[in-house]
């Protein structure tokens, strides 16, 4: 389905500078998504800076207590990653909070124990470190890429687990979010970056792969969550075709899982179980 349309047989041209109306038309409720208006902005701006208030009581109990944290973030292509790391990141000390994202491995992190580049960038004593994008690349994009092989990629599948219990062992708090997007909504985001000179560092030849390989990203991620939803370490599955709900979900949901002075739970509020919920149930017909 990389882009076709019944009324119009012309395929999805990431190059045109005009996006079709088709897929303006089709993009917010895309995938199925549960609601039909964007969130309420001015509610939402509200709303988000109350969580990052408790954000920021979180961290100052992190460091007095030398919590280690990891959050995975990761996700389709256009899902929002960046826009919530940046909403989660905003207010915190940036001596404290990391925010990894590694280029594709060099010719020598190529030659090592494939989980080995990953370690190094772990957390100190009261650090929070969120990786945008993980060691879970071998379970989605060198996967559909063909950066591996199947056989390297299901023993990475076997081994992320005993891998993230070791680290859960160690007394690292592991958080794992996976952010799905619907098509439309992905190709009018993918088609944003391309011509907005403020973005287009933002495409990449992969993004310009994903065009065409949505269904195939869909069963790599099924796999991957099969595989890797542990007790210890489940995945929280969130849909981000409404950026904004789709901060304010996660970041309800992270801060629900601590405890900390002074939290205020009434300023966490409720989350869109629409949007957000643990393990792969959201993402039925995909």
């Amino acid at each position: 389905m990389g882009g076709h349309h019944d009324d119009q047989k012309k395929p999805f041209d990431l190059a045109d500078p005009h996006l079709p109306k088709w897929i303006e038309a089709a993009a917010f409720a895309s995938g199925d998504y549960p609601h039909r208006e964007p969130y309420d902005e001015k509610d939402f701006e509200k709303e988000l800076e109350a969580l990052q208030v408790e954000l920021v009581k979180l961290q100052t109990d992190a460091i007095a207590t030398g919590k280690r944290i990891v959050v995975v973030f990761e996700g389709r292509d256009a899902a929002g990653k960046g826009s919530v790391i940046g909403a989660v990141r905003q207010y915190m000390s940036p001596r404290r909070t990391r925010v990894v994202a590694l280029p594709k491995p060099s010719e020598i992190e190529a030659g090592q124990w494939y989980f080995q580049r990953y370690v190094g960038h772990l957390p100190s004593r009261g650090e929070i470190v969120m990786f945008d994008r993980s060691w879970y690349n071998r379970g989605g994009v060198e996967r559909v890429m063909g950066f591996c092989t199947v056989e390297q990629s299901e023993l990475f599948l076997k081994e992320a687990p005993r891998f993230e219990d070791m680290l859960i062992d160690e007394g690292v708090v592991l958080v794992k979010y996976w952010l799905d997007v619907g098509r439309e909504m992905q190709l009018s985001r993918f088609h944003d970056r391309r011509h907005d000179p403020l973005k287009v560092w933002k495409i990449s030849p992969i993004d310009e792969a994903a065009v065409t390989l949505y269904d195939a990203y869909g069963r790599a991620r099924d796999r991957m969550i099969e595989a890797t939803h542990t007790d210890r370490a489940p995945w929280t599955v969130a849909l981000g075709n409404d950026k904004r709900r789709l901060k304010l979900s996660i970041l309800r949901h992270f801060l629900g899982l601590f405890d900390y002075p002074g939290k205020d739970r009434a300023a966490i509020g409720t989350i869109d179980e629409k949007v957000l919920a643990r393990g792969a149930t959201l993402l039925r017909g995909r």
